[in-house]
């Protein structure tokens, strides 16, 4: 086994090893040769190769959502560094330990003129939940030291200044990976290098100084009665879940939550819940009420008094908007880490998982007698029946292939969902229980949607689909660009020629600068690339051929499936905000 000759590269692996950090994405590069040297001859490390610096951090997070745990990407120096940054924000915003690992210039190489130098350090500091600078080594390359740094050689002998750069860089490698672990947010370790870097030595010269990450106590709900007396008094409770990991949450308390008629329980498909008394379908509900002329009269009957959320960030626009114009009396927040603000009226933090908190809670509480949940199940179960009418009445259109292909996707798949009128579409339609859904509601962006299914299909027990639209698949196409895409990978592809979203939002305009510069109408399809990239490819355009193509497109293969399903451009925002207007009747 070699080891690099450099120190510094020696002491950030053995940390990422004390720390149980086994999965590594390394991007090619020259100045991080010492740092792929000691991960990839190391058997502890699985380490995979991704050249677009962009796609190897999407992928990276692909994993680490899939195994909750951290995840360390490997660059070299200079703007490989920056294509990391999408990636960081999503991972600061979902709360998922990314490690990015920089390799670096010597500090008196940077501002001179030298090819691929930046200012690396703390270069992702308002998305970052720790930024670690380590300092260069002096033992390795000192005749580069003394010609360029001879400062550093003043004092000191080599030796003990080599020990006072390795506590530094012990103490630095400590905060940031033990920030990863306990607080689950992205941390940056930047590491500069001085050359040669592609010297070995056959033992480690450096030993680690590692200091294990604090556990966490069982939490407990302090002053829990003053909390179970609100909860007993009111009428009104909403229980709102935004995402939230499969089998986060133990059905028992599901079901006690559906059977109080206090309580409604608003869940979207990336919170991966399901209860029949839930309202799965939140825009169902909100949407038609904003269109009655007694809509002030709905929202208030509507309005809770208590707002329980749980889970990662909302999908729903309406929710949001409903709840920070009709306010609830009190809005309690359960999340370990962090709890925004969302409807601008949290007045508590239970500072615990949702399990524990229910664990504690629901024992404590009784059901209240209330037609709260009764009288909206009632609206509920009558837009259920208008919305299975409609969407069995319209030609073909995003809406028809969405109801056509969620309802035919395998018991047990791991289900990506890519962004903007991807995810939104799901909403409107009920998923089967088994599937375990996905979705980068951090930042909502649809720039890495292909590369974090394919990193999180790798240890998925069975297969991956992603449901992504035109412009989040051309986008990320470098996505697969990788060798460990799965043979059991699927990819439905809805082409609508544009972002198809942009044309039910208010001020659109049927005129040529809104046609290329917000809906960015184009002609491409995904055949080539598709087969580019070692895909089985199939085409769809109405509901016979995609009928016809979703017999197959789930079987056995050798190679992964692309089925690119092509609907009307001019026709899909029609048919979606006609649906809103139909459903609306069944409000009086």
């Amino acid at each position: 086994m070699r080891h690099s000759s450099i120190p510094s590269a020696q002491l950030v692996v053995q940390h990422c090893k004390a720390k149980r950090i086994k999965n590594i994405i390394i991007s090619p590069g020259s100045r991080n040769a010492p740092l792929t040297i000691d991960f990839t001859e190391d058997s502890y490390f699985t380490c995979f190769s991704v050249v677009d610096e962009r796609s190897a951090a999407f992928f990276a997070l692909g994993i680490a959502q899939h195994l909750m745990e951290p995840v360390a990407v490997v660059c070299t120096s200079g703007s490989a560094l920056l294509n990391y940054y999408p990636a960081v924000a999503e991972a600061f915003y979902s709360g998922l330990p990314l490690v990015v690992i920089s390799a670096d210039r010597p500090v008196y190489k940077i501002d001179v003129g030298d090819g691929q130098t930046i200012r690396q350090d703390d270069v992702f500091h308002r998305h970052i939940g720790y930024s670690a600078h380590l300092k260069q080594d002096i033992v390795h390359a000192v005749d580069r030291v003394e010609k360029y740094a001879p400062e550093w050689l003043e004092g000191e002998s080599v030796e003990i200044s080599q020990n006072e750069i390795q506590q530094h860089n012990d103490s630095e490698l400590n905060t940031a990976l033990n920030v990863a672990l306990k607080l689950k947010l992205p941390v940056h370790i930047n590491v500069p290098f001085e050359e040669p870097l592609y010297n070995t030595d056959k033992k480690p010269a450096a030993v680690p100084l590692v200091v294990p990450a604090e556990t966490t106590q069982n939490p407990t709900i302090t002053d829990i009665q003053s909390f179970v007396d609100v909860w007993d008094a009111a009428k009104r409770k909403m229980v709102l879940v935004g995402v939230n990991p499969p089998n986060a949450l133990e059905q028992r308390f599901l079901g006690q939550l559906a059977e109080d008629p206090s309580v409604i329980v608003f869940t979207e498909t990336t919170s991966n819940l399901h209860h029949p008394k839930f309202f799965a379908s939140i825009d169902s509900i909100l949407a038609p009420i904003e269109k009655r002329d007694n809509h002030d009269t709905l929202f208030e009957k509507l309005r809770p008094e208590i707002l329980l959320t749980f889970g990662g960030l909302v999908v729903s626009k309406k929710i949001k908007a409903f709840l920070r114009e009709y306010k609830p009396r009190h809005h309690w927040h359960i999340d370990p880490l962090k709890a925004y603000d969302t409807f601008f009226s949290l007045n508590h933090h239970f500072k615990m998982a949702a399990g524990a908190f229910f664990r504690q809670f629901l024992p404590a509480v009784k059901s209240k007698a209330s037609d709260y949940f009764s009288y909206w199940n009632s609206l509920r179960n009558a837009c259920k029946v208008k919305h299975e009418a409609y969407v069995d009445s319209i030609p073909f259109s995003d809406m028809s292939a969405f109801k056509l292909f969620l309802a035919g996707i395998p018991e047990g798949y791991q289900v990506h969902l890519a962004n903007s009128s991807t995810v939104r579409y799901a909403q409107l339609f009920d998923l089967h229980p088994s599937l375990k859904v996905y979705c980068n509601r951090g930042t909502s962006g649809i720039d890495g949607c292909t590369s974090t299914a394919v990193g999180s299909s790798i240890y998925a027990e069975n297969p991956t689909l992603l449901i992504t639209g035109d412009l989040s698949f051309f986008y990320d196409s470098n996505g697969l660009w990788n060798n460990y895409i799965r043979p059991d990978f699927r990819i439905i592809l809805i082409n609508n020629n544009g972002g198809g979203i942009f044309r039910i939002l208010p001020g659109k305009e049927d005129t040529e600068n809104f046609q290329r510069y917000f809906e960015t109408a184009h002609q491409l399809d995904a055949e080539h690339l598709s087969k580019q990239f070692g895909f089985e490819y199939v085409s769809a355009s109405d509901k016979k051929s995609l009928k016809a193509a979703l017999t197959k497109f789930y079987t056995s293969s050798k190679r992964p499936k692309v089925l690119e399903v092509h609907t009307p451009r001019m026709l899909n925002d029609k048919i979606l905000l006609g649906y809103f207007d139909f459903i609306s009747s069944v409000y009086h």
